[in-house]
């Protein structure tokens, strides 16, 4: 799966020509971003998108974790990232992350995008269950969650490191007996 294409809106695989526009992406989204996830700093670079990039489609190929860009409908403009990711093939689940660019947030884009993606793991990949895990405080993450009526199981304690401190975490899920889909789209291999 490299590819899901929906009305105003492109999951892909990110492209080694995606380095520069990425890298200017994660610095741009430093301030809010960066407070969550310890790989969005101001000293990112076109060389870290690359490296990511390489480990994306190692894990791909894999099977391991499914990263993807999101973009415009084009696959021009990008919108921030999602993937499902931490993949237990011996009980069936995966973790679904996301994250949406400053200057684009506020806007639905986390949400679809979780949604494609949650349709695909669990239509395409046939996952059974899928977790979001969000750091407490979080609230924009925490939202999309609950936009997707992901069933809140609990708090972890110490669950998540954050600035390299380990924090509590709201471990919400997703089973594929309970999801119906609404979205319309095309998935390309």
């Amino acid at each position: 799966m490299k590819k899901i294409i929906a009305p105003g809106m492109c999951l892909r695989a990110y492209e080694l020509d995606d380095a520069d526009l990425f890298a200017a992406v994660v610095r741009e989204s430093v301030e809010t971003v960066g407070r969550w996830m310890g790989w969005c700093h101001v000293d990112f670079n076109s060389d870290h998108a690359r490296d990511w990039f390489v480990a994306c489609d190692k894990a791909r190929e894999e099977g391991s974790a499914y990263e993807f860009g999101i973009f415009s409908e084009d696959g021009k403009n990008l919108l921030g990232g999602a993937g499902l990711n931490m993949i237990s093939k011996l009980h069936n689940y995966c973790n679904l992350g996301y994250w949406v660019r400053q200057s684009c947030q506020g806007r639905g884009i986390a949400s679809k995008a979780a949604g494609l993606l949650v349709d695909a793991g669990f239509r395409e990949l046939g996952f059974n269950r899928m977790e979001i895990v969000v750091a407490e405080g979080n609230l924009a993450s925490i939202a999309v969650a609950k936009k997707l009526h992901a069933q809140l199981e609990c708090m972890a304690r110490n669950r998540l490191m954050v600035g390299g401190v380990p924090v509590a975490a709201a471990v919400h899920s997703l089973l594929s007996q309970d999801w119906h889909a609404s979205l319309t789209y095309d998935v390309q291999k």
